[in-house]
């Protein structure tokens, strides 16, 4: 398969979020992301006007659901999402709600392993339950955390290649990935490359990152998606 860049929509404005959006699209962007700031900041109403913005596009929800797994999937797969996101953490009922939602309404289901003890056997638990996706994941907070105390940041890449031999499904590689790393996931046999912060989303400001953007975006899409696949 050809590879698909999605861009993380990290921020706490709809109209700065439409703006971001539309330049991601013109640099080559597949799939756009309401990420956890955006609904938290405008909910269904942001969903909603990203999907009326962008018709036709792929938009994931990212709620990081962890109950109520039926109801908050199909107030997101009404609203426009085509892709939610529930926690490896969560309770298995609530995997499969979110599951069962997704046939019931047509979306796909991404499994996030963040914080989960052993990342990849949550990975492989998730495709069990029925996740269409695994988000393999280091957390904002875990990241930084680790390296205000002058230790190795942590990434995704660390554990990439087992987590994608761990499973079938699709792979997609999140957690503060420099843009040579963002890049390389598709050589790790994760298809689906996430930019968010701090390539597109200033990490302390949650504002859209500054500089010539869009032709970075270009530049990183033309990038990843001349990769060819095994």
């Amino acid at each position: 398969m050809t590879p698909i860049v999605q861009i993380s929509l990290d921020l706490t404005n709809i109209d700065e979020a439409l703006e971001t959006a539309a330049m991601a699209m013109r640099a080559g962007v597949d799939w756009l992301e309401a990420g956890t700031p955006l609904i938290l900041s405008e909910g269904l109403h942001g969903v909603k006007k990203l999907r009326e913005s962008f018709p036709g596009i792929p938009i994931v929800a990212d709620l990081k659901t962890m109950d109520g797994g039926y109801l908050e999937a199909e107030m997101m797969a009404k609203a426009g999402a085509t892709h939610v996101v529930v926690m490896a953490r969560a309770h298995e009922e609530t995997i499969k709600c979110v599951v069962n939602a997704g046939r019931d309404f047509g979306i796909k289901v991404m499994g996030d392993n963040l914080g989960s003890e052993d990342m990849v056997a949550a990975a492989r638990w998730l495709e069990e339950l029925g996740c269409d996706y695994v988000i393999h994941h280091i957390g904002y907070d875990e990241r930084r955390g680790i390296a205000a105390k002058g230790l190795r940041m942590p990434s995704p890449l660390d554990q990439l290649r087992e987590v994608v031999n761990a499973v079938t499904i699709p792979v997609q590689a999140v957690g503060g990935l420099s843009l040579e790393q963002a890049i390389q996931c598709p050589q790790y046999g994760a298809p689906l490359v996430v930019l968010g912060a701090p390539l597109t989303i200033d990490s302390d400001s949650f504002k859209t990152a500054g500089g010539d953007l869009e032709s970075s975006l270009r530049l990183i899409c033309d990038k990843i998606h001349s990769y060819k696949m095994k």
